[in-house]
């Protein structure tokens, strides 16, 4: 699947906003990507918008993703 950082969350990884991952939920994307940049961990655990396929899901952990699905992992926007 494509995954892509949205926004200070690409800040995070160097500059990388886009990887290839084979995750088949959010929980297993998040764990694989705190693996690759442990920086992002906290983040990822404090909550940010998750977009498979274009639904946005807040609360997204157990959400499933298939092979071919393109993820958007947005900073969470605070509310005012």
């Amino acid at each position: 699947m494509r995954v892509v950082l949205i926004g200070n969350l690409a800040q995070l990884t160097g500059g990388v906003a886009e990887f290839r991952l084979s995750a088949t939920s959010v929980k297993q994307l998040f764990q694989q990507l705190a693996e690759l940049h442990p920086e992002l961990e906290r983040h990822l655990a404090e909550g940010v918008a998750v977009a498979i396929d274009g639904q946005i899901y807040q609360d997204a952990l157990l959400e499933p993703i298939a092979p071919d699905s393109e993820v958007f992992i947005l900073p969470q926007i605070a509310g005012g």
